[in-house]
């Protein structure tokens, strides 16, 4: 009898070692802090805020979403974290006061950008126009439709020279408004309260334009109207629903309420061309059954793969997290052989064709091609790109775009491979194609930071810099130039030396003071809150919704059909 086919990964995961065991408690406790910080995010401005916002006879940000999108729809929130523990001294901006995300819209896909009236007004800080962008970004690169709930005070003009300038900055969106309206992508505005000064530009730049009775759009409000050319005026008078719909011709839909303008963008949306079964582009998609093809082992397991706390020393087989994420646990592996610090290789996921670029955070053995010890057999750290696993990565990449199918990288890596053994062998020109590789790349790439992204090997693996379509992290992501631990060596002993050259002796328990002081300050700065804040990262995902996240991520890249031509340009061989 012939061997039968098999290319199903098994899990060896013993969820009752010790080990385990406390990377579970870890990796849980870790998660309810994620949660409820989260859920005091989605507050908004609190309690007081939100009934102002009733007085005014609005609906709260969340209230809106909840009556727009469609009942069954997962919103698959993106930039929450934006501006956490930033503009203290003007009492904080929740979120940025705005609040982006993926969901459906009376069954098709969209971006949704919504104004928090509960936070400054619903003001611009510097991180609201930044988190804007990057959620009109998404919707360009995947052709997304993009609705806008505008309900803002405009700049928020303490930071003034930090929102209105620049190449990223408020003037931006409106200028991402035409862009997308060139190529096609639908836009639609509700204006649900304020839309003040530039800010009135944007639901004007849309496609679509909706009022609620007791909103107000004007370049100039009635106090800035009276300071300026003297002009007494009422708000209503000067920018209302009526005078807009009958005077100005500005609004396209005048409605009395939230709910009203709610219903009625639901009905506009379901009416857009070019539905999501239309749109399966480029990209290979196969039928899909939620309980036939889900994978074999549980995505709660996961909890007990890592341990969260920094620093801690964590190895483990990258393929069970593969067999956690991808259709069936099925994972076609790309030279399984060669370059193992990296794995390779092709799966299904909710139905979509990808190429899985990961990190094996096992020890691998590996025969030197090159260099001193050619030949020989040598240990590889699991984490490190070696010059094979570059190598390996590089033409796989090259082979995924030749083929159109997008790529998922799955990060915990440590940096590249140094020394003279590491140099001889051509480290940096296999490193310098891994990087040109990705950079090139046309196909969607989905990058999901599990543990350490340090350094180099975080560009070589599709960090922020290299557009990926999503960024996501596990609360156990890592995300700096290297650990902690290695920066507080170095920075504690450059201080160190400063302080002797002044005259100072350091005692040895001063010498450790410094070094932890340091190591503080830098784990801090490494911990994926502090880089979701700064929109470094799109959301911080538990990793027990992992394949969830990317399936719907999938979807999304799926919506672009359109893929530019792969010109790798020039690749040092």
């Amino acid at each position: 009898m012939p061997e039968e086919f098999c290319n199903t990964l098994d899990s060896s995961l013993d969820l009752n070692t010790p080990r385990s065991r406390e990377n579970l408690r870890a990796m849980t406790a870790l998660m309810e802090a994620i949660r409820a910080e989260e859920a005091d995010i989605r507050l908004g401005g609190g309690m007081l805020a939100a009934k102002a916002q009733h007085a005014k006879g609005r609906l709260t940000v969340r209230e809106r979403l909840k009556l727009l999108l469609d009942e069954e729809s997962e919103f698959l929130e993106l930039g929450l974290w934006a501006a956490q523990g930033m503009y203290a001294e003007y009492g904080g901006a929740p979120g940025a006061g705005v609040v982006t995300g993926l969901g459906r819209v009376s069954g098709r896909l969209c971006m949704i950008v919504a104004n928090d009236a509960t936070v400054k007004a619903g003001s611009f800080f510097p991180m609201t126009a930044k988190k804007v962008l990057r959620a009109q970004t998404i919707a360009l690169e995947n052709r997304l439709p993009t609705l806008y709930l505008v309900d803002s005070a405009g700049v928020f003009l303490p930071l003034q020279e930090d929102v209105f300038p620049d190449t990223d900055d408020f003037g931006r969106i409106f200028r991402n408004n035409a862009v997308m309206s060139s190529l096609g992508i639908p836009q639609m505005t509700a204006i649900m309260g304020m839309c003040v000064a530039g800010g009135a530009y944007l639901p004007v730049m849309t496609d679509t334009v909706l009022m609620t009775e007791g909103s107000g759009l004007f370049l100039a409000g009635p106090s800035l109207v009276q300071a300026a050319i003297g002009q007494r005026t009422d708000a209503e008078e000067l920018g209302g629903a009526a005078m807009h719909a009958a005077i100005s011709g500005t609004v396209d839909f005048k409605e009395p309420s939230d709910h009203l303008c709610l219903a009625r963008m639901r009905s506009l949306a379901a009416k857009m061309g070019g539905s999501a079964t239309e749109l399966q582009g480029a990209f290979r998609k196969r039928e899909f059954d939620a309980v036939l093809d889900a994978p074999k082992f549980a995505q709660q397991d996961l909890y007990a793969l890592i341990n969260p706390e920094p620093g801690a020393s964590n190895v483990y087989e990258m393929r069970e997290v593969i067999a956690r994420i991808v259709d069936r646990s099925e994972f076609d592996e790309y030279k399984a052989d060669f370059g193992r610090t990296v794995l390779c290789g092709y799966a299904w996921m909710g139905g979509h064709a990808v190429g899985i670029v990961a990190n094996q955070k096992t020890n691998q053995r590996q025969t030197v091609a090159m260099g001193p010890a050619a030949g020989m057999t040598q240990m590889e750290v699991g984490g490190v790109i070696y010059t094979e696993a570059a190598q390996k990565a590089a033409r796989f990449i090259m082979d995924c775009n030749q083929n159109l199918v997008p790529l998922v990288f799955l990060h915990d890596v440590n940096g590249f491979m140094v020394g003279k053994e590491a140099e001889w062998s051509g480290i940096i020109r296999a490193g310098a194609k891994m990087v040109s590789a990705v950079s090139t790349s046309v196909v969607p790439k989905i990058a999901v930071i599990l543990g350490g992204s340090f350094g180099a090997g975080h560009y070589a693996m599709c960090g922020k810099a290299y557009d990926p379509r999503f960024l996501f992290a596990w609360p156990s992501a890592r995300y700096a130039v290297m650990s902690g631990a290695s920066a507080a060596t170095t920075l504690a002993e450059v201080r160190a030396r400063q302080l002797e050259r002044s005259g100072k002796t350091l005692s040895d328990a001063e010498r450790q003071a410094l070094y932890e002081e340091i190591r503080t300050t830098y784990d801090a700065q490494a911990d994926p809150r502090y880089g979701a804040a700064r929109l470094w990262i799109d959301a911080i995902i538990d990793p027990a919704k992992t394949r969830e996240t990317l399936i719907a991520a999938l979807e999304c890249c799926a919506q672009n059909k359109d893929v530019p031509r792969f010109n790798p340009g020039v690749l040092q061989t």
